[in-house]
Order: structure tokens, then sequence, then C-alpha cells
């Protein structure tokens, strides 16, 4: 199998203005910092970011904020970045926020080819209007559509050269489901090793998912919100 070994830089080289793009992570673990300070210095611009949460201000996604590079925000929470805030009052920056669930099982349903499903979360709320319902069981749901990316950042804790990773912890929450939802992934990882080396039992997104991947630099792993008795 041909090795996927790429740099950051050859990777978001290839996104364009317009793009819809998932990033990995929960809150400050497991995010793709090196792509995401990378595709800054690219440049591209109005894009859609499909993320859990859209950070801090001053680091991860808060950066393209600040940049002016984001037209959407597609989300659960975001609640602790300034910027956002700000830009969503003005009327500068889209946002679509989705219950968590139904933002997991949305992007899981895009990379397993799923057409819809149908929850009830939302229902009777801002979320299901203009949405197809049903009653089974005497409940009602709300049919909920896959969430598709053009391009997926992932972070990994380890990943081999035919691009299977191996997630760690709570970084395992969205990345892996990201990985299977768009169109080109880009899995950058801390300790990058030969084929092999992974116990295929242990390997949370196998290869062929992954179109590049490349090793990390530097990794600052903040803490979003510390707490002190």
């Amino acid at each position: 199998m041909k090795s996927k070994v790429s740099s950051g830089e050859e990777c978001v080289a290839r996104i364009p203005d317009g793009a819809r793009v998932m990033m990995g992570g929960f809150g400050m673990c497991g995010i793709p910092e090196n792509l995401i300070r990378l595709l800054v210095a690219h440049g591209a611009k109005d894009l859609t970011l499909i993320s859990n949460n859209a950070g801090v201000a001053d680091f991860g996604i808060g950066l393209l904020l600040n940049n002016g590079q984001v037209k959407k925000m597609i989300s659960t929470y975001v609640g602790e970045n300034p910027v956002l805030e700000r830009a969503m009052i003005e009327g500068r920056i889209d946002v679509e926020l989705v219950p968590q669930g139904t933002f997991a099982e949305r992007i899981r349903a895009a990379g397993a080819g799923i057409a819809g499903f149908y929850t009830p979360t939302g229902v009777g709320t801002v979320v299901a209007e203009g949405k197809e319902k049903r009653v089974f069981g005497g409940r009602e749901y709300v049919l909920e559509s896959p969430i598709h990316a053009d391009f997926a950042f992932v972070k990994s804790w380890k990943g081999d050269t035919h691009g299977n990773l191996v997630f760690r912890r709570t970084a395992r929450n969205f990345n892996p489901v990201m990985a299977m939802a768009a169109s080109e992934t880009f899995a950058e990882v801390e300790e990058l090793v030969e084929p092999g080396s992974l116990d295929p039992d242990l390997v949370h997104v196998p290869g062929v998912f992954v179109q590049k991947v490349f090793q990390g630099e530097i990794y600052e792993k903040r803490i979003e919100k510390r707490v002190h008795r």
C-alpha cells in the first residue's frame, strides 16, 4: 500500500474558499491544532466549519474566526468564544446550533451512507421548524439529515503511514465519525509509526477513510476552563 504521509502545508493547500470543513475534538481536547494554524496562514475564506464547539478566542477555531475566514459555524455549543458571540450579534456569521447527540448522529449517518433518521430530540423547539415529523409508538419524532463535508481535519494520538488512526480518551468523541463523513480526511498525529506497529484490534479509524497523514509538531493541549476549589 502506498504511503499517505504528507505535510500539513500540502493538506491545507487543497482547501478552497467556501469549503465545508469538519474539525474534530471536544473542547480543547483532540483538536487539529497544526492544521488550523496552517489554514489561517493559507487564508481560505467563506468557510463553513463543522465542529462540536468553537474553542476560545485566541486558540484553535478562534484563530480562524479572528481572521475573518468563517462564514458559518455548525456546532453544539459556542459559549466559550466571545469572538463568535460578537460576530453572531453583529450578523457577520451564520450559526446553526444542533443538539449534541443529534450532531454526532448526523455526522455518523453521513459516513454510513444513511439518508436520514428520526429523533425525538428537538421536537416542539426551533430545532424542529421546517422539518418532517412522524409519530412512532405514540411519540413524535423529527427527521434529521446527514452532515457531510468536503474535508475533515482530525487529530489522533497515533497513526501509521497508511492512515490507520488510534485516538486517546476524550479525543475519540468526534474525530472518528468526522473522518468517515468527509470527501477527504487529513489527519495529524502525535506519533507517526510504520505499518504493523498498531494493534489492528485497537485501530479506531481504518486508513481507507484517510487521504493524508502527517506528524504534528507542537501540541499546547490547553484546558478550556480551569475550575479551582
